[in-house]
């Protein structure tokens, strides 16, 4: 093992053990394990919150990596290029047209909204100027507000804006058990990308390039984009949206590690894991018992790391 992924997993485990004991109700690290009562709160509460922010951090992490890999482009991710937002728009559009649809049925037209809304960013990047990458992101953005202000403005429509507030913010208080196992298919699809690993680094070197190495690119760019759209419908159908993880996480990991993804992939899960459930800790605490979504927290804290990656100091060439 790494030390990375080492060091990875003991910060992941004292975060579990965190997140276990704190919450608004008043019950000791022993009571959960001996106490009926709190073990029916850590079965039913504790442990369904734990996973599922694990389960959302470690899958838009893989997300955003995979997407970084097909744009060709460190500072994209599903939520600065329409794919949250269209995976949104998708899920208003079943609401508002079919609201009896079973959750795997929105999932699956949320996922296809998101599908499109990644083909279109594609489409518009191509014609961008290679040497100036940061047009990517910033085109990104603009789609994305183009996207999500339709999607507000048929939500007001509809009378549905609360529904919207929620999938825009990742919050996990209203996580129990039998309402976030979906996200364990969100991390099955993320973690299936492993198989993919080499396939994606070799297709981050361009289209003219892998095809020269003998790598299928068209299909290795529908693999990628099936599994960042199917992800990205998961998370936002179950818990909302979790911005800039897929943006900070894969960066910070591949400073450190390079750009071999097979050897880097589950840092880059675990440490996605590790940042959302400690956003989420944190928001418990800071104003107790009231919480803070991990949504707002990470979002406030990515968006900083997001402008230091822009203007801070160019890593190392390896």
């Amino acid at each position: 093992m790494s030390r990375p992924l080492l060091l990875t997993c003991l910060a992941l485990a004292g975060l579990v053990a965190a997140s276990l004991c704190v919450g608004a109700a008043s019950v000791s690290p022993l009571q959960l394990f001996s106490d009926p009562e709190g073990v029916k709160l850590l079965l039913l509460s504790r442990l369904p919150r734990t996973a599922a922010a694990m389960l959302s951090g470690a899958s838009m992490a893989v997300a955003g990596v995979i997407m970084q890999l097909l744009v060709r482009n460190r500072f994209v991710e599903p939520g600065t290029t329409g794919t949250v937002e269209a995976a949104m728009m998708g899920l208003l559009a079943v609401t508002m047209l079919a609201p009896g649809t079973p959750i795997l049925g929105k999932m699956g037209i949320s996922a296809a909204a998101a599908l499109i809304g990644m083909a279109g960013f594609l489409a518009l990047i191509r014609r961008l100027p290679p040497e100036e990458p940061l047009m990517v992101p910033l085109v990104g953005i603009i789609y994305s507000g183009i996207i999500g202000a339709g999607t507000t403005f048929a939500a007001y429509q509809a009378d549905l804006l609360q529904y919207l507030g929620t999938w825009m913010n990742g919050e996990f208080s209203g996580v129990l058990a039998g309402r976030y196992e979906l996200l364990w298919l969100a991390g099955l699809v993320a973690g299936l990308a492993y198989l993919y690993a080499d396939r994606f680094t070799i297709a981050g070197l361009g289209e003219t390039a892998s095809i020269g190495l003998g790598l299928n690119y068209a299909q290795t760019l529908w693999i990628g984009m099936v599994t960042v759209s199917v992800v990205t419908a998961m998370v936002v159908v179950t818990v909302g949206a979790v911005p800039f993880v897929g943006l900070v996480v894969p960066n910070i990991v591949a400073r450190i590690m390079g750009d071999n993804l097979r050897a880097s992939l589950p840092v880059m899960a675990g440490m996605g894991a590790g940042l959302v459930l400690a956003s989420d800790v944190l928001g418990r605490i800071i104003r107790f018992p009231y919480e803070i979504p991990a949504g707002t927290i990470f979002g406030a804290v990515g968006a900083a790391v997001f402008l230091w990656l822009l203007l801070g100091p160019k890593p190392r060439v390896r």
